[in-house]
């Protein structure tokens, strides 16, 4: 069975509560493993680089990794729930940053 995309997210954040946008997808094989993901916290007005991407994490071209400010850097994989929660840690950090 090919993988399908159980989640699809696009929540606008408005500009008094930090601005921008949390992106979240999700894609999970047969079994409901987790086998792609991208999660990014998207604001123009912060990171003018990497699509505006101030922070995010996704396993596109091969490998786990961190987005930060424009930066890619690996990131040691235990589980997709703690790179969610990884995710979350850091947006929040990155909303004290206004």
């Amino acid at each position: 069975m090919p993988e399908r995309k159980v989640v699809d997210a696009t929540n606008h954040i408005p500009r008094k509560r930090g601005n921008g946008v949390l992106r979240r997808e999700v894609w999970v094989d047969g079994a409901g493993q987790v086998t792609r993901y991208n999660l990014a916290y998207i604001n123009h007005g912060i990171c003018g680089i990497d699509n505006g991407r101030v922070v995010g994490y996704d396993n596109a071209h091969g490998f786990h990794h961190r987005h930060v400010m424009g930066q890619v850097e690996p990131i040691e994989f235990t589980s997709y729930e703690d790179v969610e929660e990884r995710f979350e840690l850091d947006y929040l950090a990155m909303k004290e940053w206004k």
